[in-house]
């Protein structure tokens, strides 16, 4: 057990939609303690490499504010590689189940702050995200923006990992800090992957211990993709 929690359980789960009342879609997202502000918002123009394809384009991006940490994350990091590889994880994610020809020519941008972080905070926006661009999408076609809802599927995250032995799933921050394999696994809500980035602090892990990963990975996002649908029950 981990702080009453077991091996294969996640963590305590909120969504908490229309956050902020400026931007078509906004949810925050708690995680145990790790909570992330997503917002989705309209632009009507989309890259110039996509002008006159008639398809649109979400993209995402994401930060830790100062205080989100024990110790003070510099605004200039906010702009670092790390960052800009989970903006682009976060896309690519929201990207696999929109249909992009439904949305037409203009750009969702989705943005994820880390408001407080204590591990899987790259996952839990992926998750919250979803239903930050889900609602956007939803205000769009009520305003008569878009003719069709764009989004195909559930899209959730979650991390897992081997902490000596013991394969556990969503990791707090001392847990990925002390893990031999850290994953995190994006899944759809049918059960699609749609990516997997893995690896060992240590010794080698085996298939069999890939395998068993991806399925606490997949039981985890199934509850997840849950948590979502029971935030969409309400207004």
């Amino acid at each position: 057990m981990r702080q009453g929690r077991a091996a294969d359980e996640l963590r305590a789960v909120r969504l908490v939609r229309g956050y902020t009342e400026m931007t078509p879609g906004s949810v925050l997202i708690e995680m145990g303690r790790t909570r992330v502000l997503c917002t989705a918002s309209f632009d009507p123009e989309v890259p110039r490499w996509l002008r006159d394809e008639g398809r649109g384009w979400v993209t995402a991006e994401y930060s830790m504010l100062p205080g989100s940490s024990p110790e003070r994350v510099p605004r200039t990091a906010i702009s670092g590689g790390r960052v800009k590889e989970i903006q682009r994880l976060i896309g690519r994610a929201l990207r696999a189940v929109v249909d992009q020809q439904a949305m037409g020519e203009g750009t969702v941008r989705v943005d994820c702050d880390v408001l407080q972080a204590d591990g899987g905070t790259r996952t839990a926006a992926i998750t919250g995200a979803w239903v930050a661009l889900h609602d956007a999408f939803t205000r769009a076609v009520e305003q008569g923006l878009l003719a069709a809802h764009p989004l195909t599927d559930h899209c959730a995250a979650v991390s897992v990992g081997l902490v000596g032995d013991e394969a556990r799933l969503d990791l707090d921050y001392a847990e990925d800090a002390g893990a031999d394999v850290d994953l995190n696994v994006v899944m759809t809500g049918r059960g699609g992957l749609v990516e997997v980035q893995g690896t060992a602090e240590g010794r080698p892990f085996t298939r069999e211990q890939l395998d068993v990963l991806l399925d606490l990975a997949g039981r985890g996002v199934e509850g997840l993709v849950a948590a979502q649908r029971r935030a969409l029950e309400g207004p």
